[in-house]
């Protein structure tokens, strides 16, 4: 079945009878994850077509409002490296989005598992490429420029093939043409937070481009936004990084992988642009292009 609502020209309405049997009536050992605006569930469509399930936990007026939000964004993009929205419910209480299934896990895991990033190998550089390509296409090629406002490495899915593709679009805002900013309360992760954006409230493309940075470091250190195990002054990962970067000490704190794979000038300038992505003024860190 196909539908025009929503601006939703390819994407299928689901009934909820559909979306019970594909996941064996919410089978807790089905979930994939949790986010801040719901569980997603790994579902089994008739053919043995697999899916991702997206389903609020509760009925919340700004949970439903964040479900239209996500619905009105997706169907705007169409990106080789965005998560692809297949359908919706429209019958429950409680709202409902179905995605592709991306098979990987996502960046985070990999990043943070035991074994470290080797899992990633070379493929670091080119996962940080392609989450820019997605944000950039987001922020200038969109028909209404798209700001995600919550990027960090557990909203980066990975396929079979290391190919990142961004997802949860709960907490995003479509920016109007003739505006480069937007007041908003404040959202976002901790630890990937724009300071900027933090304290005066004024959403703008470059918030997406500071928690970028953070991404950048992630990859290059293979360490948690925040940090545990040093001094609370310094429990944010991109202010340490900022330090060490000042105090000329960057290869104290690479994962070894990245020292071993990367030449010394490659290491640098990823470093270099990290560090200028993390800038406390947005109007000096780069664009996502």
């Amino acid at each position: 079945m196909r539908s025009t609502a929503w601006g939703v020209e390819n994407s299928k309405i689901f009934t909820a009878e559909e979306l019970k049997l594909a996941t064996n009536n919410y089978d807790k050992n089905l979930i994939l994850g949790r986010g801040g605006f719901g569980t997603v569930y790994k579902g089994t469509l008739p053919g043995d077509r697999i899916v991702a399930i997206k389903k609020s936990e509760k009925i919340d007026p700004s949970q439903i409002a964040e479900f239209i939000n996500e619905v009105v964004i997706l169907t705007q993009i169409n990106h080789r490296n965005v998560v692809k929205l297949l359908g919706c419910c429209l019958e429950t209480e409680v709202p409902l989005l179905v995605y592709e299934y991306i098979s990987n896990g996502t960046l985070f895991e990999h990043i943070h598992s035991s074994i470290g990033t080797t899992s990633l190998s070379k493929s670091r550089l080119r996962i940080a490429v392609e989450t820019a390509g997605a944000l950039a296409y987001l922020h200038s090629a969109a028909s209404t420029p798209i700001i995600h406002r919550d990027v960090k490495s557990a909203n980066i899915l990975l396929d079979e093939k290391y190919t990142a593709k961004v997802a949860d679009f709960g907490a995003s805002r479509l920016i109007p043409l003739d505006q480069t900013e937007l007041a908003t309360r404040v959202l976002g992760t901790v630890g990937y937070l724009d300071p900027e954006y933090f304290v005066t409230g004024q959403l703008t493309e470059k918030s997406d481009v500071y928690s970028f940075g953070v991404l950048l470091v992630e990859l290059l250190t293979a360490k948690k936004a925040i940090l545990s195990n040093i001094s609370k002054e310094m429990s944010s990962l991109a202010m340490y990084f900022i330090s060490l970067m000042e105090e000329d000490n960057l290869y104290q704190i690479l994962e070894a992988g990245v020292v071993n794979e990367g030449t010394p000038k490659q290491v640098l300038a990823v470093a270099e642009l990290a560090k200028r992505c993390l800038d406390s003024k947005g109007e000096q860190r780069p664009t996502m292009g």
